[in-house]
């Protein structure tokens, strides 16, 4: 489901708060129109960790069938950094900048990218929806994306997660089963 660089599973969980110029953060890097796949793989040769989340949709043409992936947010690649470092990043050919407030770059919280890395690979229909904010607050219980926050949706075929990142203003929504919710 998604492309994963240099992967850290053992990595603890830290509060968001302004980190210091040597401290790894999770930075929101902002990219040319249809680069992300490009940026992730030349951060990856240049040993920055970066997390790069897909999803496939089926493009039909005359002919043929085919599986495609895309970026579940668009223009967007999640980089791994000091800002000490932030030139070695940011020099990458399809990055535009990082993504901040005031001229300065802002993290990410971790343990938000680490639910999203871990979770959406295993998550079942996820997929890009539009910014949401307002709705039934929930947490999921069980599963992939264990401890998440997010909003429930009600569709035809069931139960929707929608998971919001403020910082980017985009969301991703994932089928789940209502018994592995509980209000927030």
């Amino acid at each position: 489901m998604g492309s994963m660089c240099q992967v850290d599973r053992n990595q603890g969980l830290a509060p968001s708060y302004a980190p210091a110029p040597g401290e790894l953060r999770w930075y929101a890097l902002y990219t040319c129109a249809q680069h992300e796949k490009s940026v992730a793989k030349q951060l990856a040769e240049r040993s920055v960790e970066c997390f790069l989340p897909l999803y496939e949709k089926v493009r039909r043409w005359k002919d043929r069938r085919v599986k495609i992936q895309f970026p579940l947010f668009a223009g967007y690649v999640f980089a791994r950094i000091c800002l000490k470092d932030r030139l070695r990043a940011v020099q990458v050919p399809g990055i535009v900048r990082l993504v901040g407030f005031n001229g300065h770059p802002t993290p990410l919280p971790d343990d938000e990218i680490l639910a999203l890395r871990n979770g959406l690979s295993a998550a079942r229909g996820a997929e890009p929806c539009g910014y949401v904010q307002v709705g039934r607050r929930v947490r999921i219980q069980s599963g992939p994306l264990t401890g998440l926050e997010g909003i429930l949706q009600r569709k035809k075929s069931g139960m929707r997660f929608v998971i919001s990142l403020q910082l980017i203003q985009r969301s991703v929504a994932v089928e789940v089963q209502e018994a592995d919710l509980e209000l927030v």
